[in-house]
Order: C-alpha cells, then structure tokens, then sequence
C-alpha cells in the first residue's frame, strides 16, 4: 500500500511538473462540488492564489468548472449528466485549462465524470404482440425487445428476467459486442382453443445498489391451426311436420361447431346426399344451417325424407349428421268416387237386387282422414253394398214403377273420418223403361147419348176417351166397335168410331120408328194388346116425319 501511494504521489508529481492536473467527480453533483485541490497540487499557499490569479478555460460553450479563488479547490460550475456528455463513451472525460495569468502558465486538467444509477433500463418497445402458431414445435426462438440503460459498469443492464406463463422460457444470447439480446424461447406445445392469448412480462435488471428495473408486456397469440373438424351438435335431426306447412318455413336448423377461429372456425353447410325430389322440396341455407320448404308437401306422394347434411370450415374437415322428416298427413284429399260400370236404364219390372252401378271410393289420406263412409241421399229404392276392397255396388231394394217415378237421381256421397270431414258427392242418372203393366182405362164405363132422326151420313153421336198410364207404344189407345146387330145388321152399318180420336159418328140415317134405343160396346186397345171396354147406349129422338094415316 505504501509503495502503491508512493507512486501516486510521484505521478502527480511529475504531471503537475508537467503541468497536467487529472480528477474524477461523480456525475449529479450539485453546483460548486469539490473536484480537487488545485492549489495544493501544484505546490501553492492559499496566500499566493489570489495573488496569481486562476482561471480555468473549457472548450465550447458551456464552463463545467471554476476554481474558487480563496481556496485554489477545482469546483463544479454546473450539473452535469454523464449519459448527456458522453451517450456513446464508456470513460467520460472532460478536460479543460487552468491558466495562471500572473506566470503566463497554463495547465491541463482532465476530469473524469463517474458514473451513478441514476437511470434504469428501459424498453423502446414496452409492448409487443408476438403471434406464433400452435403448431410451432417446443423450442423454437423469437427474439425479445432489448433494454437499454445509458449507466455504465455495474449501473448498466445486467441481466434479464421472465415471468408469466409455462409454456415460455428466457434464454439470453450475448452478442459481439457483449450486449445480450433476450429470445423467447416455447417450452411447451400451445393449444390456441385452450388459451388464444399468454401474457407475459419480461424484466431488464441493472446492477446498482439498489438495482433498478424496466418492463416490457409481451403479449402471445396464439394462431389458430385447422385442428379441429367441425362438430354437429347432434348426429342426427329428426323433424315430423305437417303436410299443409306453408312454403318457406323453416323446418329444422342444424348446428355445427369449429373450436378453431377465422377462417378455419367458420362453419358452412351444404346437403352431402339428397334425391332428386328432396332438392326440389328443401333449400339449406349455407351460412345459418337452416333448412325450409322450396315447394309444396305431399303425404301422399312421399311420407319420409332423409337428407345428409355436411359442415365443412374454411380448412376444409368437415362432419356429417342425418336428416330425418317425417311428413304428418292431413286431411287434404276429400274421397273420390269413380263410377266404374252403371247403367243409364232400368225396366219397371227389374227383379229385387238388380246392380244399377259399380262405384269405386277412395281417400288419399291415412288414418281416420282416410276412412270412408258411404251413404245415399233420400228415400230411393235403392242401397249400397260393400262388395270387394274399396268397391260398392249399387242395388234395387224394391219393385219399381215407371208410372209413379219415372227417372231417378241417385246421389252417392262420400265422407271421410277428418275433422271436419271431407266429402264428395256423385250423380247415378237412371231412367226406368215402361212395361205394359197397364190396361187403358175409359174415362166411363157407360155413356149415354141421344141422337135425333133423319140426322145426316157423318153426325157426332158422342166421343169415348180411354187412357193407358203406360209410356210410349204401350200407352198408346186404339178404339172399335165390337161387332154387333141393330134390327138384324151390324152396327157397322149404322155407326163409326174414329181409331185415334174416339169420336163415334153416324155412317147413315137412322129411322126412329125403326130403332128407337141402341147399345154400343166400344173397345179400347194399348199398343201391347190389352184391352178395355165401355158401353154407349143410345136413345132416338122422334121428329114429326110421318103425316097421319086414316
């Protein structure tokens, strides 16, 4: 130590000879600090420094020390800020001249400004978002934001410390230079649907006592890796709908869902199986999965539908889920009646039982929609008969007469079992043909008539009318005298009858004195030969045609 001290004071020894004076003052100082002893160290009595006057000149514009003229002490004549004068220098020396004008002397002085922890490592960047992938592989490095500290030695950035997360590690690569540049290092495998984000912080230590720190937030995303298939939340949807659902509906929607995000997260959807006549009859929305109706439903055309439907993401994996629609009838269809075979004609005189028709009923529906119930409407002689399967048969069920109704129309009508019920109707048309079940019959059984003498060749003796309740040729009356005599001839010789009209004229003239009263029989014929009778009896009217006899 003695020997180390010697040469000290031999040093500054020999630069003051030299005239070159060396010091050191820690930065921060207030104005007027000691720097050194000037005086002394160049061999001075206080008493011979106001006397040869000091002065200390610095290049530039700013004078960082004086010398104080009663005690020769070197003094700081401003604050001084070692990481302002020297950013870039590790040793930070100022050096400036003492000038002794009484001597015309000068002397050179370095100070040397010691650094102090007057700053703490910062961070340009106080925040930064690093985006890796999930499926970067562990180990792999991202560089880190670097601190600066401008203290110097131990004051200056030391170390570097990371906290926040397990899935990441610090590791620090010391540079050419000496600088350590902090990397980031993954530790463990990331999974984006367990956590997106890892914050992390990441600490720049510096070695004063105490020591000081800066931060920086880093903040991890996690980028999504198309790992996940689309999932339906149920493998398959069943939906029962009514037949009468109004176009446009939704019937069901089916959901999928991506636990990635973006474009590999997002669900689309389109019918991966479907017939022909499905495709005509639901439309599926790609982006919502809403199925609707594009067309009219028909239980009775197709009862069932099953679709496939496919989600697929942006990555294209994709999931499957079935599609079953059930459609549920209602009561659409009204029954339909088809006359297979009937007759337009049927004679009066038909036996019990007769067939006048074969029907056909059908309902398109099911259930109790497709139940059918027949009936006749009035009172007809006339029923239904369930024959084979869905066939009836239209029969007689008593005897018929023409004269009394001579055509019918049977109405057949159909009803199902909805609620309300449908029904259909048809019209059976039947006309009964006549049979010559009817004899003609005179207005009356006895007519009378009374017929002057001496009428003339072709006089009406009076008119008989029959009718026949038949139709036709067989209603259709003819009239004759039945033969008989008047005085010994035939009365065809006296009287006529007219076949058509009836009308019974003279043929000649009838003498009173010779036949005073006469009987006609008058015979009425149908056109199928049935007969009546009716009987005219005649009274002659004396004229004064005779002169008296003596």
């Amino acid at each position: 130590r003695q020997r180390a001290l010697l040469w000290a004071v031999l040093l500054a020894a020999w630069e003051a000879a030299w005239g070159q004076l060396r010091y050191s003052v820690p930065e921060e100082m207030p104005k007027g600090s000691f720097v050194g002893d000037v005086a002394k160290d160049l061999g001075l009595q206080l008493s011979e420094v106001s006397d040869r006057g000091f002065r200390i000149v610095s290049e530039g514009r700013t004078q960082y020390f004086a010398v104080h003229g009663k005690t020769g002490h070197l003094v700081t004549a401003e604050r001084i800020d070692r990481e302002q004068l020297c950013r870039l220098v590790e040793k930070c020396v100022l050096s400036c001249e003492l000038i002794v004008e009484a001597e015309m002397k000068f002397h050179e002085i370095e100070v040397e400004i010691t650094d102090i922890n007057d700053n703490a490592p910062s961070f340009k960047e106080i925040e930064r978002e690093q985006r890796i992938n999930e499926m970067t592989a562990p180990g792999s490095r991202f560089p880190l934001p670097v601190a600066h500290d401008p203290d110097s030695g131990r004051n200056s950035l030391q170390s570097y410390e990371l906290s926040g997360d397990e899935h990441f590690s610090l590791a620090v690569q010391a540079g050419p230079g000496g600088d350590q540049n902090p990397e980031l290092v993954l530790a463990k495998a990331l999974d984006r649907e367990e956590a997106a984000f890892h914050e992390l912080v990441l600490r720049a230590s510096d070695g004063g006592d105490p020591a000081r720190t800066g931060t920086a937030r880093i903040r991890v995303t996690v980028l999504d890796a198309n790992d996940n298939a689309p999932v339906f939340s149920q493998a398959e949807y069943t939906v029962r709908v009514p037949e009468d659902v109004p176009v446009g509906s939704v019937l069901v929607t089916v959901t999928a869902t991506d636990a990635d995000k973006g474009s590999n997260g997002h669900v689309k959807y389109n019918f991966h199986r479907i017939s022909d006549r499905a495709s005509g009859l639901f439309h599926l929305q790609s982006e919502t999965g809403e199925i609707t109706l594009r067309d009219y439903l028909d239980f009775e055309e197709m009862s069932f539908h099953e679709l496939e439907v496919q989600a697929f993401d942006g990555g294209d994996l994709s999931d499957k889920t079935k599609v079953s629609i059930t459609v549920i009838d209602v009561n659409d269809n009204a029954p339909e009646i088809t006359v297979s075979s009937s007759l337009s004609e049927i004679s009066e005189d038909a036996p019990l039982g007769t067939v006048v028709a074969l029907l056909h009923v059908q309902d398109r529906d099911s259930g109790a929609n497709g139940e059918v119930r027949c009936s006749l409407d009035g009172d007809v002689p006339f029923q239904l008969q369930s024959s084979h399967g869905s066939y009836y048969r239209v029969v007689t069920t008593r005897e018929l007469d023409r004269e009394q109704v001579s055509e019918y129309n049977v109405t057949v009508r159909a009803a199902d079992g909805g609620s309300p019920p449908l029904q259909s109707s048809a019209v059976l048309a039947l006309r009964v043909l006549d049979v010559n079940d009817n004899a003609p019959v005179f207005a009356q059984e006895r007519y009378s008539a009374r017929l002057a003498e001496n009428n003339a060749a072709g006089a009406l003796v009076l008119t008989v009318r029959a009718t026949d309740a038949d139709w036709g040729q067989n209603a259709r009356v003819r009239y004759r005298l039945s033969e008989g005599r008047v005085r010994g001839a035939p009365l065809s010789s006296y009287f006529v009858v007219d076949a058509e009209s009836g009308e019974i004229t003279l043929k000649e003239l009838l003498d009173f004195e010779d036949t005073r009263g006469y009987v006609l029989l008058v015979e009425a014929r149908d056109g199928g030969g049935l007969v009546a009778h009716c009987k005219v009896e005649g009274e002659g009217l004396d004229v004064n045609d005779n002169p008296p006899e003596v």
